[in-house]
This record gives structure tokens, sequence and C-alpha cells, in this order.
């Protein structure tokens, strides 16, 4: 009977708090959006992916050599693959942002962890709760409430290059997980991948416009380049130490967060159902945790 009482006060279970890094990797990147977006009236995109790197790199280049961390891995060929796979998802998603409605080529990226929940079972063998697939889907229906994406005949490639850059991310999100499985920590992952991405973004600017940077462009590409590299520090984390549907489900706050930064930076209005997207957004994000207890 004493035993059966120990039971009762036994102490809830707790989710698993890595996957709660994807919500310091959705701040992270909202801001970085915001910023493309106020570098967008003066760079093209394939200066602006340029410079979210390289700045990125040099960031994450500084905390690696004051800390004298090893880059040498292993794994170095699974981590020029997660960087390829991750710098072509990129290209395509800002191909897309070009050629078609901001608000499309988001969605079409964001679907995403609906595929990364398909390949979940093969790549890593797991077998997922059944609430986490219904989670994936109340958030993209909440982003696409949210966004109102839409496409015409003409937009055919555009479209098929943006859905190409969601099938891409989901890859290169299970790449990042695969590499913490390796044991290959989080800095080192992204040192990589903003090393590619540099050198594959300086060699995009040779075909695009340049312009010439301005003291006062520093604060923007600079702001850039931190804020995208502790995204994706934080999003390698959450990957690496959480349940992947999970951090996948919480990605979608991303979209929650620049439409608030959008609200408080350039004063845009939101309707009645964009905060009902808001809501389910959120109501997807809370579930998912806590199936995980």
């Amino acid at each position: 009977m004493f035993e059966k009482f120990q039971l009762k006060l036994k102490k809830p279970s707790l989710p698993n708090l890595g996957s709660l890094w994807m919500l310091v990797a959705a701040l992270g990147f909202a801001i970085m959006g915001a910023l493309v977006k106020m570098g967008a009236e003066k760079f093209s995109s394939g200066e602006l992916v340029f410079y979210r790197s390289a700045f990125g790199l040099i960031t994450i280049w500084l905390y690696i050599y004051t800390k004298k961390l090893p880059l040498a891995t292993p794994v170095i060929f699974k981590q020029m693959s997660r960087a390829l796979v991750g710098f072509a998802s990129l290209v395509l998603f800002f191909y897309a942002i070009a050629h078609l409605p901001l608000a499309t080529a988001i969605t079409l990226n964001y679907t995403s962890p609906l595929f990364l929940a398909v390949i979940t079972n093969f790549m890593l063998h797991e077998k997922p709760k059944k609430s986490l697939y219904i989670c994936l889907a109340i958030g993209f229906i909440g982003v696409s409430l949210l966004l109102k994406p839409s496409l015409t005949g003409a937009d055919w490639l555009a479209g098929s290059l943006g859905l190409l850059s969601g099938i891409g991310a989901a890859f290169a999100y299970m790449h990042v997980k695969l590499l913490g499985k390796a044991n290959e920590p989080d800095w080192r992952t992204v040192f990589y991948f903003t090393l590619i991405s540099t050198i594959g973004a300086g060699l995009w600017m040779f075909f695009d416009k340049f312009h010439s940077i301005e003291w006062q462009d520093l604060p923007v590409l600079l702001g850039l380049g931190v804020s995208a590299t502790i995204a994706q520090l934080a999003m390698t984390r959450a990957y690496r130490t959480g349940d992947t549907l999970v951090v996948a489900s919480l990605a979608y706050v991303t979209v929650v967060l620049a439409t608030l930064l959008g609200v408080v930076w350039w004063h845009e209005h939101l309707s009645l159902d964009a905060y009902l997207a808001i809501g389910l957004i959120i109501l997807s994000g809370v579930i998912s945790v806590r199936s995980t207890r």
C-alpha cells in the first residue's frame, strides 16, 4: 500500500527541454527576416545571402578561435552534405521570394516539417506519436491562414522550386539530427554550413548586382549575420537534443514572431483571421510539447 502511495506522489514527467531551443531559433530567424526586409531595400538576394553567411562565419569563427575548439571531424562528408543541401535549399527559397508573393514563398518553404515527418520514419527509423502529425497539420493550416498564399498558372516553375526548397530544408534538418547522433557539436555544424554558404553566395554574386557597402549599412548586415548564427546554433541544438517532430512543429513559431515584428516595426495591421491563425500555431506547439511528456 505504501508503494502505491509513493506512485501517486511521483512527480509528473517533463517534456524534452532540448526541443525548446527551437523557440530561441524562431526568435533569431524572425529578427533575421526583419533585417532581410530592411536590407532588401538596397541589396539583392545574392548579396543578402552572402552577407548573412559571411558575417555569420566571422562570428562563429571568432567563438571557435577564442575557445580553441577543433574543426577536424571524422564525419566531414556528412558535414559537407548537410552544408550543401542547406545552401541549395536557401538558394531555392530566395529564388521563390524573388518570383512569388512573399507569403506564398514562405508557405512553400514551411512545408519542410511535413516532409520531415515523412522521412523521419525512413531515415531515423522512429515512429512518432500520431498526435505529433496532427500538430504539424494544425501548425501548417495556421501558417497558410496567416500568410494566405496564392499561385497562378504562370507561377508553376517558381512554385515548384519553392516547394523543393521545403523538401531540401527537411533533408537539411534530418542531416542536422544525424550529425547530432554522431556527437558533432553545434558550433562545428554551423561553421561548415556558413562556410559553404559564404563560398556559394560569393559565386552567386558574380552573376548578380553588386552594391557598395556604406557605414550605415553595417548595423543591418552585422545584425543579419549574428541573428542568423544564433538562430542556426539554437536550431542545431534543438534538433540534436530534442524530439524531431516537436522541433519541427515549434519552427512555425518563427512565422508568428515575424508577423508580430511586422506589427511593431512597420505598423502592419492584423485581421481577425490572422489572430486565429496565430492561435492555431501556438496551439500546435503547446500540444506537441505536451505530447512528449
